[in-house]
């Protein structure tokens, strides 16, 4: 009996040792600093996105053989980089990013998110690092390809992606006929160029974007835009209530000046890959 439990008390303690070396190893990567695991989708361009190489500064995908670009990856390595720790992306549903924040699968969301009124109640944010406003995508040659106001779209069948304020603000629109919900942008241009839905509203960035890699596809500012709080429109780090990372963060984005960020989302801009 003795030697039964001593056996057992022997392969306690090394399954605990081995717990703890596996639990050390994720902390710490290959270059012996902290990882800073940043959560994102990969699927919002020109905020992010998934390619097959390491081309346009892309960083591998932690557990895939894909790799993350675009305008947050580049805002991911100057974070990284100035807290001198080890880039980590994620990748991560939309829906799936701030639990994950919650539960400390990811450290960050660098994800295109708008720091809104909602999401400051459960999780912090950082200061903005950039700020856009609402369009309207559609077809270049459909039926409201000439509309130039909100009221101009009424009867229009019309989405946006899921749990965020673009959704929201299709209210605004007189008559409309509000659709389910996207789960992304690459479904809901898929969506668009098959007249399962006449628009979608976006951010300047992304409407840029469809524009570039979609020659059927424009997107239109509407005059006056939609009310919203400036909040909506901005983006910012996500980070867990009370990290103590976020003044840190700051104090890094703080050195990144205005003509740098926009450069930034110009080349984002430039080097997002055309669509299939």
């Amino acid at each position: 009996m003795k030697k039964k439990l001593l056996i057992c008390l022997t392969a306690m303690m090394t399954m605990l040792v081995l717990a703890a070396c596996g639990s050390g190893d994720e902390k710490t990567g290959e270059s012996g600093k902290k990882v800073l695991k940043v959560g994102m989708e990969a699927a919002y361009a020109p905020f992010n996105w998934s390619q097959k190489d390491d081309s346009n500064g892309g960083v591998a995908i932690k557990d895939s053989k894909e790799y993350a670009a675009g305008y947050d990856v580049e805002f991911a390595k100057k974070i990284a980089e100035g807290l001198d720790m080890e880039l980590q992306i994620v990748k991560t549903d939309w829906d799936g990013l701030i639990p994950s924040l919650q539960s400390g699968a990811i450290d960050v969301v660098i994800a295109g998110m708008s720091p809104t009124a909602e999401r400051k109640d459960t999780i912090d944010f950082s200061e903005n690092y950039y700020t856009s406003d609402y369009v309207i995508v559609v077809k270049a040659d459909g039926p409201y390809a000439n509309a130039t106001t909100l009221s101009d779209f009424s009867g229009a069948k019309i989405t946006g992606q899921q749990a965020t304020t673009h959704y929201d603000v299709i209210d605004q629109i007189p008559g409309v006929n509000k659709q389910v919900a996207g789960t992304d942008f690459g479904a809901m241009r898929v969506q668009l160029q098959s007249g399962a839905i006449d628009a979608y509203v976006s951010e300047r960035p992304e409407g840029i974007s469809a524009e570039m890699a979609l020659k059927n596809i424009k997107y239109i500012v509407p005059e006056p835009n939609f009310e919203a709080d400036p909040s909506t429109t901005a983006v910012a780090v996500g980070l867990k209530k009370g990290s103590d990372l976020t003044e840190q963060i700051n104090k890094v984005l703080a050195e990144i000046s205005e003509e740098e960020r926009q450069k930034i989302m110009e080349d984002a801009i430039a080097n997002q890959p055309a669509a299939e």
